[in-house]
C-alpha cells in the first residue's frame, strides 16, 4: 500500500527532556560538579546537563558502527577499572546500534558520575538532545561488573535518543518506545535470554492498562500509563504490523525508518513520524492504533494476547507454547534483525 508522502520538521532546538525527572539524574544527593579538577564552570546548561564544561573535559573515545562516544568520568574514582565500565558503555552502544542499523546519533556525550549514598548501583540515566545527543549516568563507586550486565538503564537511554522530540502531551511515546525496546535491543545482541523479557512483560504491561477515568495516553500522565501504556501501544503495533506483513515487518522495521529522518536533536509532531513508519512497512498501523489509544480508553485482552503469542507464567518465569498462533511473532522479536 502506497502511503502519502509526509512532512518532516526541521531540526530545531530540541525541547526534549527540559520537563522530565531533571532530579532523577541527581538522585542519592550527587549534587553538579566540576568535571575535571580546577574546572569553575559548574553552572548547568539548561536541565543539569553542563554541556559547556563537558566540552573542555578530557573524554574517552568509543566507536561504535561509525559513530562516536564521548565519555567523561565526573571527580572520584570507582571500585571497578574505568575499561570495564567502558566495556558496558561499549556492549549497551552496540545493542541499540543493533536495534536501530546503526547508533542513533553521530557523536553523543556520556558524562558518568559516582556515588556512594545508598540505592541502586546503577542509580539512574537522563538523555538530553537540546544541545546535541548528550546522556547523563549515575552508578554507585561500588558497583559491579555483574551490575553492568544486568543493567538496562544505559541502554534505555541510549534508545531515547532514536526518536525525534514530540510535544509533551506525547511523552507517552518517548518512555514507551525506551522500555520496549531496550529489552528486545539486549536479547537481538545476545545479552539477554527471551524468557525474562516476557515474564516482564506479563507483570508491566497490566500497568499501562487503562484505569476508571483515564483518557488516551495523550491525557493520562500517570506513570503507569506512560511507561508501560507505552510499551503496550509498542507491543501492539508490533504483533499486529507482523500479523498483517506474514511475520515480515515490524515495529523494528518502522523505527529505523523514523530514525532515519531524524534523531532526539529534532523536534517534531507524532502524526508525521507514524506516517513515516507506516510507509516503512506498507501498512497504516501506527496511525490507526494511535487514533484509537491516543484519546480514548483502549481495553486490551491481555490474556488473550498471551495466549495467542505462546506465553504462560511459570512462578517468577514464563513457558513458551510453540505451538499458539503467533508463536513465530513472538520468536521474531527477540531474533536478530533479518532485514
Amino acid at each position: 500500500m502506497r502511503l502519502a508522502p509526509v512532512e518532516f520538521l526541521p531540526p530545531v532546538a530540541s525541547r526534549r527532556r527540559a520537563y522530565l525527572l531533571a532530579a532523577a539524574a541527581l538522585a542519592g544527593g550527587i549534587g553538579p560538579r566540576a568535571l575535571a579538577q580546577g574546572d569553575a564552570a559548574n553552572a548547568l546548561d539548561g536541565p543539569n546537563m553542563p554541556y559547556a564544561a563537558f566540552d573542555r573535559a578530557p573524554f574517552e573515545r568509543i566507536e561504535v558502527a561509525g559513530s562516536t562516544l564521548r565519555v567523561v568520568f565526573g571527580e572520584g574514582t570507582f571500585e571497578l577499572p574505568r575499561a570495564r565500565i567502558l566495556t558496558y558503555v561499549r556492549q549497551s552502544a552496540r545493542s541499540v546500534g543493533a536495534y536501530f542499523g546503526r547508533f542513533p546519533a553521530d557523536d553523543t556525550r556520556l558524562l558518568i558520575l559516582g556515588t556512594d549514598s545508598p540505592g541502586r548501583s546503577v542509580r539512574s540515566g537522563t538523555a538530553f538532545g537540546y544541545r546535541g545527543a548528550a546522556i547523563k549516568l549515575v552508578l554507585a563507586r561500588s558497583v559491579t561488573a555483574g551490575d553492568l550486565d544486568r543493567d538496562w538503564i544505559l541502554v534505555h537511554e541510549m534508545t531515547h535518543l532514536a526518536l525525534p522530540s514530540v510535544p509533551r502531551r506525547h511523552h507517552w511515546i518517548e518512555e514507551g518506545i525506551a522500555t520496549y525496546v531496550e529489552p528486545l535491543a539486549r536479547a537481538q545482541s545476545g545479552v539477554l535470554d527471551a524468557a525474562p523479557i516476557w515474564a516482564d512483560m506479563l507483570k508491566g504491561m497490566p500497568l499501562g492498562l487503562p484505569q476508571a477515568g483515564d483518557r488516551g495516553l495523550d491525557n493520562t500522565p500517570t506513570w503507569g500509563r506512560t511507561y508501560w501504556g507505552g510499551a503496550l501501544f509498542c507491543l501492539l503495533a508490533d504483533v499486529t504490523l507482523r500479523e498483517r506483513s506474514a511475520n515480515a515487518k515490524g515495529l523494528q522495521h518502522a523505527l529505523r525508518a523514523i530514525l532515519a529522518h531524524g534523531n532526539m536533536e529534532t523536534d517534531s509532531a507524532l502524526e508525521p513520524l507514524l506516517r513515516i513508519g507506516d510507509a516503512a512497512v506498507g501498512v497504516p498501523v501506527l496511525s490507526e492504533l494511535y487514533r484509537e489509544m491516543g484519546a480514548n480508553p483502549y481495553p486490551v485482552d491481555l490474556d488473550a494476547l498471551w495466549r495467542r503469542l505462546g506465553v504462560r507464567p511459570d512462578g517468577q518465569t514464563v513457558q513458551f507454547d510453540d505451538a499458539a498462533p503467533l508463536a513465530a511473532v513472538r520468536r521474531a522479536l527477540t531474533a536478530p534483525f533479518a532485514g
